[in-house]
């Protein structure tokens, strides 16, 4: 049998005592019912076009050079009330991570754009234009390069291939840039909730492709959904997932005494929070 548990923010307050206690009987004899928010026309559209925006002037490229790839047409993309959060969430510039504070939601996205001309690139376009290249690197007489130091993230241990990283198995160490490439990890939120690919060795720099998104909610497993909390209580109930999610993507739960279908977003391991 499911079980439930209700935990109140303010227990010297007696409304929200009362308030908590018939949001748990509704629970029992009802079932979690939360209505499936409809997806708004033009949403992902909306989204699609402020992500370009945001590449074409974070990498100072043309809006038409930026393309996106489709997303899974399942995924229900709900308008949001607030300014949608962008950002690159690895090392490198492919995938863009979205996210909304209201309602609370993330989704990863594939993007494309074209790469930077190298070195030898514009040194050949600088001597066709008849202008002096520059190398980047002093030429003067007794000048020195300075070997700059970058922050790489490491295994403190031996990370066994399927293993969900944490934070604890982790630590961001300094080499010189020399020894540093666009592959390697920076930071440590780079490589959390991520599934090792491989045996990861202790102290040896992680790479983008030594993990991947893990699948933090399977299908078919009971999982725990929080509910409640911005409304200053917490409801925990145990539901079943109908598919796998990975961090950030919104789900959909059944609870298996009312047999109705609800929605959640992955939030960690086995756990999701509940749509309000």
């Amino acid at each position: 049998m499911s079980k439930k548990s209700v935990k109140t923010s303010t227990p010297s307050l007696k409304g929200m005592q009362i308030l908590c206690l018939t949001m748990a009987t509704w629970f029992m004899g009802w079932g979690v019912s939360f209505a499936q928010p409809s997806p708004q026309l033009g949403s992902q559209a909306s989204m699609f076009n402020q992500v370009k925006l945001w590449m074409a002037e974070t990498h100072k490229v043309k809006v038409e050079e930026v393309s996106i790839a489709p997303i899974d047409p399942r995924v229900q993309i709900q308008t949001c009330s607030k300014s949608l959060s962008l950002d690159h969430p690895f090392t490198s510039k492919d995938t863009v991570r979205v996210r909304c504070v209201d309602p609370v939601w993330q989704l990863y996205l594939q993007v494309a754009m074209p790469a930077p001309p190298t070195v030898a690139q514009s040194n050949t376009s600088a001597a066709n234009s008849g202008k002096p290249s520059v190398s980047g690197a002093s030429n003067a007489p007794g000048s020195a390069a300075v070997p700059s130091v970058k922050t790489v993230v490491v295994p403190k241990r031996l990370i066994q291939r399927g293993t969900i990283i944490e934070a604890e198995m982790l630590e961001e160490v300094s080499q010189t840039g020399g020894n540093v490439d666009n592959s390697m990890l920076q930071s440590l939120k780079d490589a959390l909730t991520a599934e090792a690919v491989r045996d990861l060795s202790a102290g040896q720099a992680l790479r983008s492709s030594d993990i991947r998104r893990a699948i933090l909610v399977k299908q078919g497993q009971l999982v725990t959904m929080n509910v409640g909390e911005k409304s200053g209580f917490l409801i925990t109930v145990r539901v079943e997932a109908l598919q796998d999610g990975r961090m950030g993507e919104q789900v959909k739960l059944k609870n298996t005494e009312s047999g109705r279908q609800i929605s959640g977003v992955v939030v960690g391991p086995n756990l999701v929070k509940g749509l309000q």
